[in-house]
């Protein structure tokens, strides 16, 4: 039954014969790579010459703490400088590097992220071998048939038949080629997704690593001033037995330590969660263990800071290059649905060979054909016009994400350096308000000894004391954890990496 048509309206799609001086027309215009497709561009957001990413010029260094210990260095900031691929490795800190080396080799959230770029390449290498190549296809058979005729006995034989068959579409508007970038893109986006997941891993495993050793450090701290308020309470007890000093103040530094004592349970809880993270970073069970004791005396602040200029970073941090492969892709999906609105070409070509066996007689036949077809859609409801209009408003979020991408990215590296600069400040404070604290209470326990303040004085130094010493381990280890966010915001070197993250070898994946 041949399909019914509305009356007035021409079929949605009519095929056309070329006329033979139009082909060799066309088929020129297809080798000279004719496109109607516009090409996708990447917005120029950032000025080649800016020198700074905060409303203020970059410090060169950072102020010095000495009463801080190894984490109130001063830090020098290098504009310009290109910082290392193996960043960790600035902290110095042989186990740290081993754990970095574990997680990278077992990280189901890395293999999976290969996998992902594994996929986007075979969909490009499939769409390249169907787009690109004519489509070959073959096709051999055979049948034992019978043959009646009135008046004759039947007569059995055998037929062979093979065939060859080719076709191909030319891309004479672009639309194959636009679709194969937008695969391509496709592909970029994952391999930078990939290279994002990899940063991301080794900063949460320093990062990690840094948390557990300022818990530790707290941990400690508070176990000591435990120990001091214990002391404390057995003077006390010992005076209040002698008379010197009243009931109430025995019970005021019991409480104290009952304090001091109740902060242990959620320190230790912390740090056993903390641990357990990190195994699962690591790629292990929090079971296994196994894993180092990271401290805060185990790390080294980092002397030199690399800062890449304004200009380079949308070419080095991955979440930028990843959004404009997003970009890129949304581009190509314009060319493909212009092209889509244009005629479709196609050659067509085949050749058969027919064998018959019909007793001790053979015949053959041969049957060949060569031919060329346009394809146009004359009528559709405005469909395809819909559909470039939608990709050109894909292609306009894209672009609007790309340029957020970018400013958050800017600021994330200002704020970064920001923080750099305030780590330093506030440690310098935090230290000096450390000793005076720690100054205080001894000479408010020798004074104590002596009757000359109260009971209420000294647990107030005593209080000081213990909340500006957990204040200064925070502020240390704000320091360390603050300069690995630096190197994540600038990108973390990968561009200056010299082996494949996407398919690592055993020796790639064993070095730190």
């Amino acid at each position: 039954m041949q399909p019914k048509h509305l009356p007035g309206r021409l079929p949605a799609t009519a095929a056309l014969t070329l006329p033979r001086a139009a082909l060799p027309l066309l088929l020129g215009l297809a080798l000279s790579g004719c496109t109607l497709t516009p090409p996708a561009s990447t917005p120029q957001l950032v000025d080649g010459q800016s020198r700074r990413y905060g409303s203020s010029p970059l410090a060169e260094h950072t102020v010095a703490s000495p009463q801080a210990g190894a984490a109130g260095i001063t830090q020098h900031l290098a504009l310009g400088q290109q910082l290392q691929p193996e960043w960790w490795q600035l902290f110095r800190s042989p186990a740290l590097d081993q754990l970095i080396s574990e997680a990278l080799h077992n990280s189901p959230s890395l293999a999976a992220a290969r996998a992902a770029l594994r996929q986007a390449q075979e969909n490009y290498n499939a769409a390249a071998g169907t787009l690109e190549y004519p489509s070959v296809s073959g096709q051999l058979g055979g049948s034992r048939q019978r043959q009646t005729l009135s008046g004759s006995s039947p007569s059995d034989f055998n037929v062979l038949s093979a065939g060859l068959n080719v076709s191909y579409t030319l891309d004479l508007f672009g639309a194959n080629r636009q679709q194969l970038q937008g695969l391509m893109a496709a592909s970029d986006y994952q391999r930078y997704q990939l290279e994002a997941t990899y940063q991301t891993l080794i900063f949460n495993v320093v990062t990690t690593a840094i948390q557990e050793a300022s818990q530790r450090a707290q941990l400690q701290a508070t176990r000591e001033m435990l120990t001091a308020a214990e002391q404390q309470l057995r003077i006390v007890e010992k005076q209040a037995a002698l008379g010197a000093v009243a009931r109430s103040g025995v019970l005021s530094q019991s409480t104290l330590v009952a304090q001091t004592r109740a902060q242990l349970p959620p320190l230790e809880k912390a740090l056993d969660l903390t641990r357990n993270q990190l195994a699962v970073y690591v790629g292990k069970l929090p079971s296994a263990g196994g894993l180092p004791e990271f401290t805060l005396d185990s790390l080294h602040l980092p002397v030199e800071l690399p800062v890449s200029l304004p200009s380079e970073l949308v070419r080095q941090r991955p979440d930028i290059r990843a959004s404009e492969a997003l970009l890129q892709q949304a581009g190509a999906q314009v060319g493909v649905a212009t092209a889509n609105q244009y005629p479709q070409i196609s050659l067509t070509g085949s050749f058969t060979r027919e064998r018959l066996f019909l007793g001790g007689v053979t015949a053959g036949s041969s049957l060949w054909s060569l031919g060329a077809s346009v394809s146009q859609s004359l009528f559709d409801g405005g469909s395809l016009r819909a559909k470039k209009r939608s990709a050109e408003a894909a292609y306009e979020q894209a672009q609007a994400q790309y340029r957020e991408t970018v400013l958050k990215g800017f600021q994330n590296v200002a704020d970064s350096l920001r923080a750099v600069s305030a780590d330093a400040s506030a440690l310098q404070a935090q230290a000096d308000a450390e000793a005076q604290a720690r100054e205080t209470l001894q000479l408010t326990e020798q004074r104590f000894r002596l009757g000359a303040v109260s009971q209420l004085n000294l647990l107030d130094a005593q209080r000081t004391w213990q909340q500006t010493r957990i204040n200064l381990v925070s502020a240390s280890a704000s320091r360390y954890a603050d300069t690995a966010a630096l190197f994540l915001a600038l990108g973390g070197g990968w561009w200056n990496r010299s082996d494949d993250i996407a398919n690592p070898t055993p020796a790639a994946q064993a070095k730190p």
